[in-house]
C-alpha cells in the first residue's frame, strides 16, 4: 500500500508576464503546454507543488514551484521563453528512503538517506553523485551544495545514470525531501 496521497495540486499559467494574456489551469501532468498556449511567462500555484521544465516532454532546466505566485519567469529563474511542460507532485505521507551513489549504474560508493544533505562533500566525503535509487517519496537534488542551482526531480525509481538522462556534465551536490512544504 502506497503512503502517497493523491491530493491534487492546482496551478493557473499565464501567456504573458504578471498574470496576463491566456491562461491555462492545471491539476495534472502536462506534457506540452504549447497545446494549450503559445507560450508561459507568469503562474500562480494555488495548491499542491510542481515541477516546470524548459521543454516539452519534461526535458531541460526543472524549476520547483511551490503555492505562491511567479510573475515573471525570466526574472526568477532565468528562462528566456518561459516552460514548455510541468508535472504535479503528489504529496507523499510516510517515509523517505534514497540511495545515491558515486557513479553510474549504482557503483562505486553508496550512502542511503533519509532525511535532506545540504552537501554529500561535508557529510558522505563524496565528490559526485552520478546515480541513485528513490524508494521512497519523492526528492529534489541540486546541482550546488546547500539546496542551490540547477535541480531535478526525483520520484520513486531508479536513475542508472544522470548522463543519459540528459545532464551531462551536472553533478549532484545536495538533496532534499519533497515534504508537505507545499
Amino acid at each position: 500500500m502506497s503512503n502517497t496521497s493523491m491530493n491534487m495540486g492546482r496551478a493557473t499559467f499565464y501567456e504573458d508576464r504578471n498574470f496576463q494574456g491566456r491562461s491555462y489551469e492545471c491539476s495534472s501532468d502536462c506534457p506540452d503546454i504549447s497545446s494549450y498556449m503559445s507560450r508561459c511567462q507568469s503562474c500562480r500555484v494555488q495548491s499542491g507543488c510542481f515541477m516546470v521544465y524548459e521543454r516539452p516532454n519534461y526535458m531541460g532546466n526543472q524549476y520547483f514551484m511551490k503555492r505562491g505566485e511567479y510573475s515573471d519567469y525570466q526574472s526568477m529563474m532565468g528562462m528566456s521563453d518561459g516552460f514548455r511542460s510541468c508535472r504535479m507532485i503528489p504529496m507523499h505521507r510516510g517515509n523517505y528512503k534514497m540511495r545515491i551513489y558515486e557513479r553510474e549504474n549504482f557503483g562505486g560508493q553508496m550512502h542511503e538517506m533519509m532525511d535532506d544533505c545540504d552537501s554529500i562533500q561535508e557529510r558522505y566525503r563524496m565528490s559526485d553523485c552520478q546515480s541513485c535509487n528513490v524508494m521512497d517519496g519523492h526528492w529534489l537534488m541540486y546541482e550546488q551544495p546547500h539546496f542551490r542551482g540547477r535541480q531535478m526531480y526525483m520520484r520513486p525509481g531508479e536513475y542508472r545514470s544522470f548522463r543519459e538522462m540528459g545532464m551531462s556534465g551536472m553533478r549532484f551536490m545536495s538533496m532534499r525531501r519533497i515534504t508537505d512544504m507545499c
